[in-house]
């Protein structure tokens, strides 16, 4: 006999839960604490299941009847209603999934594996780029046409460099989507087909040598912060990167060891990098031990200690002193790999020394411990030749042999 409305709202709970047919397998399930529960009875696959279609009275008994309907039909089709509708459930959810979501996660899972400073700046281009154009769009909606008109709007101000970055994590953040299954398709592929060409390569500008001891001089009388003056000079000592340096941790320096151990986490090749102090960068660093001393970061930020320095602090003091277009914080890098070679030095010492990796790769990691010793002499004696030119000597290159 068919349920009724009326015995549907009078069935009263009883000590153990009981069911109340309908028809077509659809039964009202009453139980103890008196929440009343429609169930569809069917068979599928030769096995026997249940599935809910809601609570009663929110549920009406009509309602509930087209429900079943509708999951007889899935099953005339040779469709399981109960896997059907944990699909709907999951393609739901995935389209309630922000982009935004989903790239949060990815760079949490990702970021740990990453230079301080990698991590950093992909952050910082995810904030600043792509999520106020589609953080809070359905992961499932986003279009490679949108993704091109946000790659084409960073390129339109020239950060090709941030363009290219940008094309690389959102195609891995979709594919980091595929593998859980948040989204079914990567629409990120093949950005770079449509990339603005860049430019031809310069690299970072720097002054030849003998200009040097105007420049720190220019840098003195301009009354420059004396946390950037100590920065640069040691750029210019050690050949290490700008990055390198603004995040320096005053644990990674031994002054009296008069060495620095950067681990392998903050270089650009993953590998420990130790770079040996002349006599002139020690004097530095315990001049700034004076003033940030107390700090983890041996170069904090000016408003925040806990922060590094900015990126553009050194950069921007060289403008300032008439230096833009001709030297950059990376440039000493230049000048140093320059000097060095034209002075005969053992290219491998040089390489060393500015971190770069072998194109050799198991000669590589053979060779990462070498040459301590070798590149202490070396970098004491170009740091001797910058004060001799500062003094107004006549430095004579010589030729060192390999």
């Amino acid at each position: 006999m068919a349920l009724t409305d009326t015995a549907a709202r009078t069935a009263k709970p009883r000590e153990k839960l009981y069911r109340m047919a309908d028809a077509a397998g659809l039964c009202l399930e009453v139980t103890p604490s008196g929440s009343k529960l429609w169930r569809f009875r069917y068979r599928f696959g030769g096995k026997a299941k249940m599935m809910g279609l809601g609570a009663y009275p929110t549920i009406t008994l009509a309602k509930a009847r087209e429900r079943r309907e509708d999951a007889r039909r899935l099953l005339a089709n040779d469709i399981d209603p109960t896997a059907h509708k944990q699909a709907e459930k999951t393609a739901q959810s995935a389209l309630a999934h922000t982009f935004e979501e989903l790239a949060r996660e990815w760079y949490a899972y990702n970021s740990p594996r990453w230079a301080t400073s990698t991590a950093a700046k992909a952050l910082q281009y995810m904030e600043a780029d792509i999520l106020p154009v589609i953080g809070q769009r359905p992961v499932q909606e986003v279009t490679r046409p949108e993704l091109v008109a946000l790659v084409r709007k960073v390129e339109k101000r020239g950060a090709l460099n941030v363009a290219g970055k940008i094309r690389q994590w959102l195609s891995q953040i979709f594919r980091y989507g595929l593998a859980k299954g948040s989204v079914e398709s990567n629409p990120a592929t093949d950005l770079d087909v449509v990339a603005a060409i860049a430019p031809r390569t310069k690299n970072h500008p720097h002054v030849p040598l003998s200009e040097i001891p105007i420049l720190l001089g220019k840098l003195d009388a301009a009354k420059c912060d004396v946390m950037t003056r100590i920065a640069v000079r040691l750029l210019l000592l050690t050949g290490v990167r700008p990055g390198e340096l603004r995040h320096a941790p005053w644990s990674e320096i031994d002054l009296e060891s008069a060495t620095w151990t950067i681990p392998a986490a903050r270089m650009k090749a993953r590998r420990p990098h130790v770079v040996p102090l002349p006599h002139q960068a020690v004097a530095s660093l315990l001049e700034l031990k004076e003033i940030t001393g107390s700090y983890p970061i041996a170069f904090p930020g000016r408003n925040n200690r806990e922060r590094p320095q900015s990126e553009n602090t050194v950069n921007k003091a060289l403008h300032q002193i008439g230096y833009e277009g001709r030297q950059t914080g990376h440039g000493f890098r230049h000048l140093l790999s320059t000097e060095l070679n034209s002075r005969g030095y053992n290219r491998d010492w040089i390489e060393r020394q500015l971190a770069h990796g072998d194109q050799d790769e198991i000669r590589d990691t053979y060779n990462h411990a070498h040459y301590l010793e070798q590149r202490r002499q070396m970098m004491q004696a170009w740091a001797d030749s910058i004060d001799a030119l500062c003094a107004g000597l006549n430095v004579v290159s010589i030729k060192r042999k390999a």
